[in-house]
């Protein structure tokens, strides 16, 4: 049931010309296959596999989180959370040291969200997401290791991980920029910090990478 792919390269080109454009590159290949496949760029535990994507639910929006556990927790969670895919949690879980767990089946619905319960326009302009982004439609991500300073910032080699997984899931659902959201954007949360939205940010506004960029190491 378990495992473990680790990829060397991010391999997704920017800049198609006319005539490439509609060739896929080999990371959208891997993104939208099914089974357990290796993903270039990510250290991904396998606990449930990717199914075929006619039979996965129609995910339109990703909100990312991250959790009061300690580091070393994902493992822990993202096993329960295979272990009852409806319960509270999420479907996708990052360890501090940048591993990845898949926990439930594409088509199962964790419960992480309030139903998008804000309403007040403080981070985002909320008429598009009140009361529509919800669990039914979202991906969720958990980052795990801001315990107990909830305002710990995710490790760098959690913002590695994220930099690649986030275009995963954009290129496998088809979900644009603007449906990544921070779970402190959509929901009446923690007063004490602003939960996701630094990771949130940097998938909205980061530049894709070329593989020959990434293997010369710019």
């Amino acid at each position: 049931m378990r495992g473990r792919i680790v990829g060397a390269s991010l391999i997704l080109c920017a800049f198609a010309s006319p005539a490439t454009a509609q060739i896929p590159t080999s990371f959208e290949i891997a993104a939208r296959s099914r089974g357990t496949p290796d993903i270039p760029g990510l250290n991904m535990v396998w606990l449930v596999p990717w199914t075929d994507l006619r039979h996965a639910r129609e995910w339109r929006n990703i909100v990312v989180h991250q959790s009061e556990g300690a580091p070393g927790s994902a493992w822990r969670n993202a096993v329960a959370q295979m272990q009852r895919q409806n319960r509270k949690g999420v479907q996708i879980w990052v360890e501090t040291d940048g591993t990845v767990y898949w926990s439930t089946a594409e088509w199962a619905v964790p419960n992480h969200l309030r139903d998008g319960n804000r309403n007040d326009n403080k981070y985002i302009d909320n008429s598009s997401t009140y009361q529509q982004v919800d669990n039914d439609s979202t991906i969720g991500i958990e980052f795990v290791g801001n315990y107990p300073n909830v305002r710990k910032p995710p490790t760098d080699a959690q913002i590695a991980a994220w930099r690649v997984l986030v275009r995963v899931l954009q290129a496998r659902y088809d979900i644009p920029n603007e449906r990544v959201y921070a779970h402190n954007w959509i929901d009446y949360k923690d007063r004490r910090y602003c939960e996701g939205c630094e990771l949130a940010r940097i998938a909205r506004t980061q530049g894709i990478e070329t593989a020959q960029q990434v293997e010369k190491g710019q």
